[in-house]
């Protein structure tokens, strides 16, 4: 058996009616065929949608199939005993070049029973926002069902929902039932649970090539929805250089920035799971079992859980986003 390596996938092209060009313009990634590229999938274990590794020896190894040959020494034994052959994240690139519709996510539990598939939870890392982009996340007040359907079906949940400005390097938790939509001109990275299932609310009458318009599951997401409201829908962290920053820390992931202009050696001895970097800026090049990869804004490598010692160097700097699941219990 192959020994493993820092290992990156094939991108995986989605079209999507509010695609655009940064995929290939910001990220220089060649869509073609596809006109209108809205995500890249960069890691996914998702049932038909599955990464193919591109270089080394294990070129051409599914990611389920790598799962399956080296288990624990893939994503850690703990994580392996969770979730068996299911790699649990899925790491994408958006580019939105008309808003996105306003949607949500089943948690855990109602995934399961509806659909037999994990809940999503979510986080954008905004690495390039037109003068102007917004986001929605979440309500503006507290929210009960009654309110919230009069206002869907007026068409003016916007008076409802927490509308906010976005800037690069702004950061957004998503917990599964939290209303949201990502507003056009962002490029967004996306970090979530392995799941596909979304409950699209409004779609702004929009219709497709063929004049169709777009499902929508307003009876689905009522029972889905959180309607509580927070006082914090943005993340709040110092967007200091050479320092590892925290992100986000939830059940399914924790996530880290990493901003450095000088080489740094991370020590993962005590995490028993898979490392995620996702190349948000700049260039560097990563040193980890005997491999040197280089690594470019766009780029998201998947570093086993085998491999407990990394070398990253700065070429002259990077932005990167360190993901792992913790130690389950």
């Amino acid at each position: 058996m192959e020994n493993l390596y820092p290992l990156k996938f094939r991108t995986i092209f989605k079209e999507r009616i509010w695609g655009g060009e940064k995929i290939r313009t910001i990220l220089g990634k060649d869509f073609s065929p596809v006109v209108r590229c809205g995500e890249t999938w960069e890691i996914s274990a998702v049932e038909g949608d599955v990464s193919v590794v591109e270089g080394g020896a294990l070129d051409g190894w599914s990611l389920t199939s790598l799962i399956d040959a080296y288990g624990g020494g893939l994503v850690g034994q703990g994580v392996y005993e969770k979730f068996g052959n299911q790699f649990p994240l899925l790491i994408k690139f958006i580019d939105a070049r008309e808003d996105l519709s306003i949607q949500l996510h089943p948690d855990d539990e109602l995934a399961k029973q509806r659909h037999n598939s994990f809940g999503k939870t979510e986080m954008w890392y905004a690495f390039q926002a037109d003068e102007g982009a917004k986001v929605r996340s979440g309500f503006n007040r507290p929210m009960d069902q009654a309110t919230y359907l009069r206002h869907l079906e007026a068409r003016k949940l916007d008076d409802i929902l927490n509308v906010m400005d976005v800037e690069p390097d702004d950061v957004f938790f998503l917990p599964a039932g939290r209303v949201h939509s990502i507003g056009k001109g962002m490029l967004v990275a996306e970090i979530q649970q392995t799941s596909d299932v979304t409950y699209r609310i409004y779609d702004f009458d929009r219709k497709d090539a063929d004049g169709k318009t777009r499902e929508l599951h307003t009876q689905q997401a009522l029972a889905a929805i959180d309607y509580a409201h927070y006082p914090d829908y943005k993340a709040v962290y110092d967007q200091r250089k050479n320092e590892v920053v925290g992100l986000a820390t939830c059940a399914y992931f924790t996530t880290n920035r990493l901003h450095f202009d000088e080489p740094v050696t991370r020590d993962y001895t005590d995490l028993d799971s898979f490392v995620i970097y996702v190349c948000v800026d700049g260039n560097l090049s990563l040193l980890s079992g005997g491999t040197a990869v280089d690594v470019k804004k766009g780029d998201a490598i998947l570093l086993p859980a085998a491999l407990k010692h990394v070398e990253l160097r700065p070429a002259p700097e990077f932005k990167l986003m360190e993901c792992y699941v913790g130690n389950p219990q």
